[in-house]
Parts: structure tokens; sequence; C-alpha cells
């Protein structure tokens, strides 16, 4: 026994430590709870406690308008009044022969998680617009699929292709450069048929800079918008910031600049019609 302690107490000095006896060891302090302590550690680690961090994201606004019509995808419907149209509108402008049925007219105009194009580039919000003389849309009736989620995209293309037909003549800004390869290539990367492959398209980006180019810095549509249809915009949010919106969204953020994207979507639809009406009414003198 006498040669056990001794090898114990050998050990215990070689390791630097010391083995007191029960009796030493402090009792805790009674005026500190442990839940003060964990604060203590917080604070000096500088980590926010779960509660805290659960109140901040109950603050964060992440409303977005319209109506969920499938998971992670909704749909946001607007009519806005205008003029009567004539049945077809002059095509000179477009250097075509015939003139153009008002009715078959989709405008359309996407918002994309990139600028530069490519297959990793995708349309996470399709706005289309459309006349309408009759039935409960009169006036130019606006639809915008946003999706919400990554695992939407196929709804999205699906619910845009459904108001396609043969005799859709779309109508865009640039649409003919980017939006339409673009689209073409989320339909073929989802192994659907590009329904847009065949459609009349009438680019008002290229009529527009044969008429103005060099009156102006640029042939942008908002620069277009304001100079030649008087319209201003307020608390635009530029097309180069939407991809971050729609991104800070997903990763829980506030739905204040998704909204502001969609605005301004809604607002290249409108221009689009006037700048239409514009160049056809010039041209048919």
């Amino acid at each position: 026994m006498t040669i056990a302690l001794e090898r114990i107490r050998t050990l215990s000095q070689q390791s630097g430590r010391s083995t007191p006896a029960p009796s030493h060891i402090p009792n805790p302090s009674p005026h500190r709870p442990p839940s003060q302590t964990v604060e203590d550690l917080r604070r000096l680690l500088r980590v926010r406690a779960p509660a805290r961090i659960a109140h901040a994201a109950a603050h964060v606004d992440r409303t977005l308008p319209g109506d969920e019509i499938a998971p992670g995808l909704r749909l946001i419907e607007t009519v806005l009044p205008c003029d009567p149209l004539p049945k077809t509108l002059c095509g000179v402008f477009d250097r075509r022969d015939t003139h153009i049925p008002t009715d078959n007219v989709l405008f359309f105009d996407t918002e994309t998680t990139g600028l530069a194009g490519g297959t990793g580039t995708r349309a996470f919000m399709i706005g289309i617009a459309q006349w309408r003389s009759t039935g409960p849309h009169i006036g130019l009736h606006l639809r915008q699929w946003l999706m919400t989620t990554l695992s939407a995209e196929r709804d999205l293309l699906t619910a845009f292709a459904e108001t396609l037909s043969s005799d859709t003549i779309l109508t865009s800004y640039n649409g003919k450069s980017y939006d339409a390869p673009l689209l073409a290539t989320r339909f073929r990367l989802a192994r659907m048929h590009n329904p847009l492959a065949g459609l009349d398209h009438i680019d008002l980006l290229y009529p527009t800079r044969r008429r103005y180019k060099g009156r102006w810095d640029n042939c942008r549509l908002a620069t277009i918008e304001r100079q030649v249809l008087g319209v201003v915009r307020e608390d635009d949010l530029p097309g180069s910031e939407a991809p971050a919106a729609w991104l800070s969204y997903l990763r829980g953020g506030s739905a204040r600049n998704l909204c502001r994207v969609a605005d301004h979507n809604r607002q290249d639809l409108a221009s689009l019609g006037g700048l239409l009406v514009h160049h056809a009414m010039i041209d048919r003198g």
C-alpha cells in the first residue's frame, strides 16, 4: 500500500498537477446563477443568444405581392388603363409590309440572376403584358411570375409557355439578344420544348436605335421612356441590383428590394406598350 501511494504521488508531481483533498474544492457562489455565467461567456465571445436572433428575424418584412400558385412560385396580376387601340398597328417601323394585330402582341421581360447570360444564369421573374379590349381585363393586362425557391423553375417556365400560341407576336427590348436566348437555354436544361422557337418577334431596341441613336447619351429603355414617353421613375431599383435583391430574399432577408424589382419589371412592360404605339403612330403619318 505504501509503495502504491508513493507511486501516485510521484506521477502527480511529474505531470505538474496537484491532487487537493475534496475539502479544498470551492463551492460555486450562491450569488452567481449558471444563466448569468452563460451570458458572460456570450458577451466575451460576442455571440448573440438564439432568442435574440429569432427576435431580429421576426422583424424582417418578407411579404411579397401576388398569390402563390405553385410551391415557390407567385403570380402578380395588374391591369393598367390605356386608351382604346385600333385592331392593327402600322408595322413600317419594324420594316414590315403588313400591319400588326394588337390582340396578338405579347410584351415580355425577364429579371435574372446575372447580366452576362450563359447556362448558369436563371430567370427568377418573367413578366408579360397583353392588350385586352374585352372581358374582365380591359386595358393592359400584366402578369408576373416570381420564383421564391430554385425548385420552382419548371413551374415558372410552364406558366409562361401556356400564355403563348402560334400566332403570338413577341415584343421586347433587346429580347432577341438576351431574354429569348436565355429562356431557350432554361427550357433546354429543363428538358422542355422551347415555345419561343419560330414565333414572330419584334425587338423594339432596333427601330429605336435607327430613329434616336445619337440624339441622347444612349438608347437604354430608361432613357428612351424618359425622353420619348415622359416617364420618370421614382425609387426605381436598377436592373443590375435585381440579382442581389433576389438572392438576399432567398437567404432570409427582407422582401423590400425584391418588391422594387417587381415594380421595375412592371414599368418595363408598360413602357414597351407605349413605345410600340409611339413608333407605329409616327410611321402611320
